[in-house]
């Protein structure tokens, strides 16, 4: 009985803990209620705009990695092996022709272009476009046209596809305009020294090889010579090694004149 008693007094105890409480919060409503009720609309509609922008930040983050997974796949399709045997037990996509590739690729590169907004759009236009190269080259050289206009990333690198089309082509003056502009763009995704190491090359079929040497003995030495932040020498670029291989090929001499590549213990 006794422990009854006690447990009964801790009820009541809380239940009027609990009252004094309610009435505490309903006297703080009634004076809300006269003078401060616009206090209240303000904190209710701060409460509902920031559940909204986090409902917002979320789709967009959601709907993000939703167009980059399938950029992904359709990257891996415009990527895939060609071969009439693929490897057995291989999971990756494989086909026999590059106009099959080529016609998958487009059908997958569509599906994003028409799904997911900016940037996922324009560089899956890009890639439609490089696909239809192999699909229908007239068509596709005209959408390069007009995509190459301007002077963003996607135009930079429309330029440069252009620019390989028309050398694969043998209109080899067109070709060295188009290399000529993206080098001189300073673009990060088609640099400088990847476009003059191809206007390079065409150079050197129009038998212009000084001019091809030039070029090449340029990039080489800028890119040994190249110091990082604290003066240190940063690794050989790509780029300068592939240009060291054609220099050599096109003139030994002005070649035997390029200054060492930086050393491995010095980097």
């Amino acid at each position: 009985m006794a422990k009854y008693k006690k447990k009964r007094a801790r009820e009541l105890k809380h239940d009027r803990f609990r009252d004094t409480t309610m009435l505490l919060a309903d006297r703080l409503a009634e004076r809300a209620a006269g003078r401060g009720r616009q206090i209240l609309y303000g904190l209710a509609a701060i409460v509902i705009i920031a559940a909204a922008a986090y409902g917002i930040v979320r789709w967009r983050h959601k709907h993000a990695e939703e167009a980059q997974q399938a950029m992904g796949r359709a990257i891996t399709i415009n990527d895939a092996e060609i071969s009439s045997s693929p490897a057995p037990g291989s999971h990756d996509p494989v086909f026999s022709t590059p106009q099959e590739r080529s016609e998958r690729a487009i059908q997958e590169f569509e599906k994003v272009a028409a799904k997911y907004g900016e940037p996922y759009r324009s560089e899956a236009r890009y890639f439609i476009v490089t696909n239809k190269l192999v699909t229908d080259r007239a068509t596709a050289e005209t959408e390069l046209q007009s995509m190459s206009q301007g002077s963003s990333e996607i135009a930079i690198l429309a330029r440069f596809a252009l620019a390989q089309t028309k050398e694969s082509d043998g209109n080899l003056d067109e070709a060295a305009r188009l290399y000529s502009e993206v080098a001189k763009a300073g673009s990060g995704t088609v640099t400088p020294d990847i476009a003059n190491l191809r206007l390079a090359s065409v150079y050197d079929k129009q038998g212009k090889k000084d001019e091809a040497a030039g070029l090449l003995f340029s990039i080489v030495v800028a890119s040994r010579k190249a110091k990082d932040k604290d003066g240190k020498p940063v690794p050989e670029s790509a780029a300068s090694r592939a240009a060291a291989q054609q220099l050599l090929k096109i003139d030994p001499t002005r070649h035997a004149q390029l200054p060492p590549p930086p050393s491995p213990m010095n980097l």
